[in-house]
């Protein structure tokens, strides 16, 4: 590599590690004054660059659907929350079950999530998801009561390592909370076992996997700024 793309290369590590959101191509170039300006190219190059520099080191440069970020690697993430004084957030096995389903078969309400868990929803558990910013209200369903449709966000993607809805695990993977958790990458209250399956026993296996045009909705909604 030559000096210049050493140095190029420099410039976007440096931004990456203290940009506080993922960065997109488009906002790597605009580090740059426009007549000296790199070309894409160049920009793919030094980070193809910066990954292979971290192969042997305890972070990777990630690509999302939104860009990229300087993250540490998963097999490392015991020492790293020791780093923690605070106790981590347990989330509740309503919580968990609400945003899997939300997740797979978004657009959906208030309503069709307790169907599906053949339980009712409480106020706190949208209000925890929708303050996470992992699930935003979307509309209004046009029914009686115009009750509120919701959808996972960009920012759900982003905190769970996923480019797309599609990198999300097979239903059929998703055997019991404590997998879904650790999926997720998340902390469960400590004598929970049971799981989203069961959840939906009732309502059939095929109540959480969503039409086509569903998933093009909920894909459009993570997605949106």
């Amino acid at each position: 590599m030559s000096e210049t793309n050493s140095e190029l290369k420099n410039i976007i590590e440096a931004a990456l590690l203290v940009a506080g959101t993922p960065l997109t191509l488009e906002k790597l170039l605009g580090l740059f004054p426009e007549e000296s300006r790199p070309a894409r190219d160049d920009i793919r190059a030094a980070i193809e660059a910066i990954e292979r520099d971290c192969e042997q080191r305890g972070i990777e440069l990630k690509k999302l659907e939104h860009g990229y970020r300087f993250q540490t690697k998963p097999r490392y993430a015991d020492w790293i929350a020791r780093l923690s004084e605070e106790r981590p957030v347990r989330y509740s096995r309503a919580l968990l079950e609400t945003l899997a389903i939300i997740a797979y078969r978004q657009p959906v309400t208030r309503g069709e999530i307790e169907d599906i868990r053949g339980v009712a929803v409480s106020s706190e558990t949208i209000r925890t998801l929708l303050a996470r910013e992992w699930v935003k209200e979307l509309g209004k369903r046009d029914v009686p009561g115009k009750p509120s449709i919701y959808g996972t966000t960009k920012g759900f993607l982003e905190h769970f390592n996923l480019k797309a809805l599609t990198e999300l695990p097979p239903l059929a993977e998703l055997r019991d909370l404590d997998r879904i958790s650790e999926e997720l990458n998340l902390k469960l209250p400590v004598q929970v076992d049971a799981g989203v399956a069961e959840a939906v026993d009732a309502a059939g296996a095929g109540a959480l996997a969503p039409p086509a045009d569903a998933a093009d909705a909920g894909a459009e909604s993570a997605g949106a700024t």
